[in-house]
């Protein structure tokens, strides 16, 4: 009997994950929810949102695959305490990453905020034009998304800085770690963009006291998650001019109620959640690849530390 791989996340991206299944993997039974065939032969499930009591429902279950970048909506303390967990590393979700966070460095840069309220008060005023160099920018979390946007940045000419929880190495960037050093690493920064993965410690993180160590003037571009941003903070720090503009990518909730005060603050750019999205080929193929990874006693590629919560 085939081992049944269950796909429970967005059907029309499960139909494009079976056709690369069925010519990569012919020997695994690929369905898509709710069609779950026998589940004492489901060995492998991908989803952003599980079903619950999955030790009862799936009794050989031996990884569960989110089908997106992030694991944070997954309820660790209910899964099977032995489940490998693997969240989605790809090309198209850094791909995707790197353009959305470039456009709005580059545009922050620029000033584009600034020239789009002065079009739209009919103001014909040229603002002074800073080189690249001079402009300090600073990445919260520098995993794979963190350093692929370095990678980008660097190049044009940015002054970049990257800060993590543990001691990394980026090549060409001088890196931070630690509480002892978030400090230096945010009076230096002028565009702060945040990848952090949601955990505990980060939830609440992006709040005044954080604002208050960068230099006067300084913007946000927050695509990590949205319970990372203290709300009432942000605004009350855009209101003083701590903070001049903020690109916001994620929220809580999502999406913002109406009458919400991001949707109409003049300095605020909102989008709804799309900086970056998994492609469902490549996704497909580095699922397929993790798969062989397994099967072959090899690490794979994302797996979770459920210690530190990604």
């Amino acid at each position: 009997m085939m081992d049944i791989f269950l796909y429970k996340s967005d059907p029309v991206r499960g139909r494009h994950w079976a056709e690369a299944f069925r010519q990569r993997a012919p020997r695994i039974d690929f369905r898509i929810w709710p069609d779950i065939g026998d589940p004492a032969r489901v060995r492998f499930l991908a989803a952003w949102e599980p079903p619950a009591d999955l030790a009862t429902t799936f009794p050989h279950l031996q990884v569960l695959f989110s089908s997106g970048a992030g694991v944070d909506q997954f309820d660790f303390e209910a899964l099977p305490a032995d489940l490998p967990v693997v969240r989605m590393i790809e090309p198209g979700i850094v791909s995707g990453m790197v353009e959305y966070v470039t456009h709005a460095v580059l545009g922050l840069h620029r000033d584009m905020p600034q020239y789009r309220r002065q079009q739209r008060e009919g103001v014909w005023k040229p603002l002074p034009v800073r080189r690249a160099a001079e402009r300090r920018i600073g990445v919260l979390g520098l995993g794979s998304l963190g350093q692929a946007v370095l990678a980008q940045l660097a190049p044009l000419g940015f002054d970049c800085a990257g800060w993590s929880r543990s001691r990394r190495t980026v090549d060409g960037v001088a890196t931070c770690a630690g509480a002892g050093e978030l400090h230096a690493f945010l009076a230096r920064t002028d565009v702060l963009i945040c990848l952090l993965p949601l955990t505990g410690e980060t939830r609440g993180f992006l709040g005044a006291a954080l604002f208050d160590q960068l230099p006067r003037g300084a913007a946000l571009v927050h695509v990590g998650r949205g319970p990372q941003l203290v709300e009432r903070d942000l605004l009350a720090a855009l209101e003083s001019g701590q903070l001049t503009e903020a690109v916001i990518d994620v929220t809580d909730p999502e999406p913002l109620p109406a009458g919400h005060a991001f949707w109409a603050h003049p300095r605020i750019q909102l989008t709804p959640h799309i900086a970056s999205m998994t492609q469902p080929h490549s996704a497909a193929e580095a699922v397929l690849e993790n798969l062989r990874r397994f099967q072959a006693g090899e690490p794979m590629v994302g797996l979770v530390d459920r210690s530190k919560g990604y």
